[in-house]
C-alpha cells in the first residue's frame, strides 16, 4: 500500500441511514468520501419504517426535511393494547428541542432520499458493490469486494462500517458472530385500505408475542407498515414461526383486527434478524469504525436504530474528519468515538438491555403483562409518569428517566394495586372458581419448575445484566471526575 493513491480519503460500508449520513457529514468537513452500496437505490429495507423525534431532528441537520414530501406520514399518538384490550393512547409529548410527532415513511424511500443528499454533498456512491472483507496497515485500509461478478480493491485512510445487522466489517473487527441473546427477530409487511387514525401507532402486547410486540404503523395514503417482532433467545424457548405468529396475530388479535378487518395486503412478509446493543462489541478498530446497526446500536428495548444510526453517524464523522485533517493520525482520536457512544447511550442501552432479559422469562407472561397494565393505568393519571415510561419507550427521553427512585416505587405501588385487583376479581366469582382462573392464568409458570438448569440460567442471566448496568454507571462516573 506504501506509495499508492488512495480512492477516498474515508470508505462507507454500506448506503442506509447511517451509511448515507456519515458521508453526509464527512463530506460537509472536506472530506472526500465513497460509499460502496450491496444494492441500487431504491432498494427496500425490512423495518419498521418508525422515524422518531430525535431523528428527524438529525435528518433536518442533514438538510433532509419530511415537511410537505409524499410518503412521510406524520404520527403524533400511540395506541396500547395488552391481549386485545386498550390500555391508553399515548399523546408524544413537547419535549424542548424535539417536534411532538414522528414520521412513518418506507425505508424505499427514506434510504434513497437520504443517500441521494449524500450525492449532492459531494460522496460518491458505487452501488452493486459486495464488500467481504478488509486490510489496515499503517498508512491506510484497503477495502476487498465484489462488483458485477469481479474482486476490486479500493484504498482509504479509515473504513467505516455501515452494513447493517449482518455487517461484514464487524465481524471482521469484533473476531466473532454475534451471540443468540443479542438478538431480536421481526417480521413485516404492507397493508392497504387501513382504518382507524392515520396519525395514531398501535402497539399490542399479547401472550403470544411477549417479550416482543406487533404493531400498526401507518404510511401514507390508507396503507401501513404491520409486523412483529421477538426476542430470540426466551425461556421456555419461542416456538412461533414469525410469518405464522403475524398471520395469525391479523386474524385473531382484536386491535390489529380492528385496523386490518377491510385490508389487503400488499406483496410478501419479510423477515429480518436485528442484533441489539450489549456492549460488548467493540465499535473501534485500526482505522475502522462501526455505525448504526452495524455497531449494535439497536435498542433492545423497542428495536428501534434509525436514531442511533443518525446520531452514531454524526460522531463518528466528527472524529473520523478529525483523523484524517492531522497531520500525524493519533488511534486515540478515532477512539474518543467509542467512548463517546459509551457516555452518551451505554448505560440507556444496558438498562434496555436488562429488562429485556428479565422479561425474556415467557413463564412469566401473565406477571409482565400485568405489569404492562399497571404501568399504563398510572401513565393514564400521571404526566410526568407518562413521560419517563413512554418517553423511554418513544426515545425522546433517557432510558435511565424511568429508571428513577420516584418513578420506580409508583411503577411498584400500580402494579401492586393491578396484582391486587386480578387477585380479588377471580375471588369475586367464588372459591372454587377464582381458584381454577388464577390456576389457569399462572399455569405458564409452572414451567419455571419443570426445567430449573433453564431457569437458573435465566436468572445468571439477569444478574449478568444488572452487573454490566452497575459497571457502566461506574465507569460513567469515573469519567465525568476524570474530565477537565
Amino acid at each position: 500500500m506504501s506509495g499508492a493513491a488512495f480512492d477516498a480519503d474515508v470508505i462507507v460500508v454500506g448506503g442506509g441511514p447511517a451509511g448515507a449520513a456519515t458521508a453526509i457529514h464527512l463530506a460537509r468537513a472536506g472530506v472526500s468520501v465513497l460509499i460502496l452500496e450491496r444494492g441500487r437505490f431504491p432498494r427496500d429495507k425490512v423495518c419498521g419504517d418508525f422515524v422518531g423525534p430525535v431523528g428527524l431532528v438529525e435528518l433536518e441537520g442533514l438538510g433532509v426535511s419530511h415537511r410537505g414530501v409524499p410518503h412521510w406520514n406524520e404520527v403524533d399518538r400511540a395506541a396500547l393494547f395488552a391481549d386485545g384490550a386498550e390500555l391508553m393512547t399515548y399523546t408524544l409529548p413537547c419535549v424542548e428541542g424535539l417536534p411532538s410527532y414522528g414520521c412513518v415513511v418506507p425505508r424505499l424511500i427514506l434510504d434513497a432520499t437520504i443517500a441521494h443528499a449524500a450525492q449532492r454533498a459531494g460522496a460518491r456512491i458505487e452501488e452493486d458493490t459486495s464488500v467481504h472483507g478488509f486490510r489496515s496497515t499503517s498508512e491506510g485500509v484497503e477495502v476487498v469486494a465484489r462488483r458485477a461478478g469481479n474482486e476490486r480493491r479500493w484504498l482509504a485512510r479509515v473504513l467505516v462500517g455501515a452494513d447493517g445487522s449482518g455487517s461484514a466489517v464487524a465481524r471482521i473487527v469484533r473476531g466473532c458472530a454475534p451471540q443468540r441473546d443479542e438478538f431480536l427477530v421481526a417480521v413485516r409487511a404492507y397493508f392497504g385500505g387501513v382504518e382507524g387514525p392515520a396519525q395514531r401507532c398501535d402497539l399490542s402486547f399479547t401472550t403470544a408475542s411477549f417479550p416482543g410486540y406487533s404493531w400498526v404503523f401507518p404510511t401514507a395514503g390508507g396503507q401501513a407498515n404491520v409486523g412483529v417482532g421477538m426476542v430470540v433467545q426466551t425461556f421456555p424457548a419461542a416456538k412461533e414461526q414469525m410469518h405464522d405468529l403475524l398471520a395469525d396475530l391479523v386474524e385473531r388479535d382484536p386491535a390489529l383486527r380492528s385496523r386490518l378487518q377491510g385490508a389487503r395486503a400488499i406483496g410478501e412478509v419479510a423477515g429480518w434478524p436485528l442484533v441489539t446493543y450489549s456492549g460488548r462489541t467493540p465499535v473501534v478498530g485500526d482505522r475502522v469504525l462501526l455505525v448504526g446497526d452495524a455497531a449494535g446500536l439497536i435498542n433492545p428495548l423497542n428495536g428501534e436504530g434509525i436514531q442511533w444510526a443518525l446520531c452514531s453517524a454524526r460522531w463518528a464523522a466528527e472524529a473520523v474528519a478529525q483523523f484524517v485533517r492531522s497531520g500525524k493520525p493519533h488511534a486515540q482520536t478515532l477512539l474518543a468515538y467509542g467512548s463517546r457512544l459509551r457516555r452518551e447511550i451505554g448505560t440507556d442501552m444496558l438498562l434496555a438491555r436488562l429488562v429485556v432479559r428479565a422479561i425474556a422469562n415467557r413463564a412469566l407472561n401473565p406477571l409482565w403483562l400485568t405489569m404492562l397494565r399497571g404501568i399504563a393505568a398510572r401513565a393514564r393519571v400521571d404526566s410526568d409518569y407518562a413521560l419517563a415510561t413512554g418517553g423511554a419507550m418513544a426515545g425522546i427521553v433517557a432510558v435511565r428517566e424511568a429508571f428513577a427512585t420516584g418513578v420506580l416505587l409508583s411503577s411498584a405501588n400500580t402494579i401492586a394495586a393491578e396484582i391486587a385487583g386480578a387477585c380479588r376479581s377471580a375471588t369475586d366469582l367464588g372459591f372454587r372458581a377464582g381458584a381454577a382462573q388464577l390456576a389457569r392464568t399462572w399455569a405458564p409458570a409452572t414451567q419455571m419448575f419443570q426445567q430449573p438448569d433453564a431457569a437458573f440460567d435465566w436468572m445468571r442471566d439477569v444478574i449478568d445484566a444488572a452487573r454490566e448496568v452497575v459497571a457502566s454507571r461506574n465507569a460513567s462516573a469515573q469519567a465525568r471526575r476524570q474530565a477537565p
